[in-house]
């Protein structure tokens, strides 16, 4: 089986790589249950802070991945949350392009949704992408976006943990104000909202700095929708939608969203399983049942030399158990024999048999040969 961590978490199977750390299927024991565990790769101080922290961001919400908990193990620390299985929006990206904007309308108000509750209880998220964008399997129905990965986020008051020209965040998608070393804060993460919806209704992934609403129109795209995107990603944080609850009520303007809150049906797009099936050994409840082999498989190093004179030696019964018909004493036959030494000792009787007959033919013949001679020498 995997590797067992704290006592509690046996690893499985890797799932991916994070920027900090690798993420396996896990089983926890306690709680009998597959989740998600982030390992940390390097434990210096500040990683570890940051692990710290993103577990203790316990934002219940549909659209946020919450942290369940955390171990740590000598120089390496886990923690855990739930498996979300259908990948992300970047692998939604890799597998069919530019999305429809119906869809992108969804996405983008899930995640509005999800940032109002992050931001409402102090936080600014600083790494929204399509990677950290989770979403459910949910075929080719409605997708459920769920915002992951508070590795680098860090609330509007907190303690830097990097150099002042440090910039935190992946490039392309922090806003430009991070260039020049501004505290967190939630204008920053709804530009990174902007830049990411117009990457999905583009296809195309930011390079540098973006302004979005200083490029052309994509086909197909409702101006509506494209304007209140490059307010998002506006280069001046001023000019950007107060709040993301402010933002989430623009969208509703536009009409872009279903009264069921759906995409536009007909679309080609579906939302599969990304997680692979599970490794031999574990099953839909946790580790398999080792089965028992059967005694013979567990001997110590001596019995195989006493099986062997089982085999070729039967051992003698008890004085008090009836001797069998036809078997002499000085190889009795064994209490309860196997089929193999059953056929060991009938074969020994019958090569006895033979054995004894051609004794007794090349006795018989010597004798007739000496009578013979005698009978010739006395005439």
């Amino acid at each position: 089986m995997g590797e067992l961590f704290a006592g509690r978490y046996e690893l499985v199977d890797p799932l991916g790589d994070g920027g900090m750390g690798s993420v396996w299927r896990t089983w926890d024991h306690r709680d009998r249950r597959y989740v998600a565990a982030k390992v940390l790769r390097q434990a210096d101080a500040s990683s570890l802070l940051r692990f710290v922290r993103e577990q203790s961001y316990r934002i219940s919400h549909p659209h946020v991945v919450t942290p369940l908990g955390w171990a740590g193990e000598d120089e390496r620390v886990l923690f855990t949350m739930p498996i979300v299985r259908g990948g992300s929006v970047a692998t939604l990206l890799g597998d069919f392009g530019a999305l429809p904007p119906t869809w992108v309308a969804v996405l983008l108000d899930q995640l509005l949704d999800a940032l109002a509750a992050v931001h409402a209880a102090g936080v600014v998220h600083r790494d929204v992408k399509p990677a950290n964008l989770l979403l459910e399997p949910t075929g080719r129905g409605r997708p459920h976006l769920r915002l992951s990965d508070f590795g680098i986020a860090a609330p509007v008051d907190a303690p830097r943990l990097t150099r002042a020209s440090a910039v935190v965040g992946t490039p392309g998608y922090f806003a430009p104000e991070q260039l020049r070393g501004s505290s967190p804060h939630p204008a920053q993460d709804l530009y990174a909202v902007g830049v990411v919806s117009a990457e999905m209704l583009t296809g195309t992934a930011p390079v540098g700095e973006v302004n979005v609403g200083a490029t052309s129109l994509p086909q197909g795209t409702p101006s509506s929708l494209w304007q209140l995107l490059g307010e998002l990603a506006h280069p001046q944080p001023e000019m950007r939608p107060e709040s993301a609850g402010e933002a989430r009520k623009r969208l509703s303007a536009t009409g872009l969203l279903s009264p069921s809150g759906g995409p536009a049906q007909g679309s080609d797009l579906e939302v599969f399983s990304h997680v692979p099936g599970l490794p031999p050994g574990w099953g839909p409840h946790g580790p398999m049942p080792r089965s028992t082999p059967p005694p013979a498989m567990h001997r110590s190093s001596e019995e195989p030399a006493a099986q062997l004179r089982t085999l070729t030696q039967p051992a003698a019964m008890p004085r008090s158990s009836p001797q069998p018909a036809g078997v002499p004493r000085s190889s009795p036959q064994p209490a309860d024999p196997s089929p193999a030494a059953v056929t060991s000792t009938r074969g020994e009787r019958e090569r006895g048999r033979l054995l004894a007959a051609a004794a007794l033919a090349i006795l018989g013949i010597a004798l007739l040969t000496v009578a013979a001679l005698l009978f010739t020498s006395t005439r």
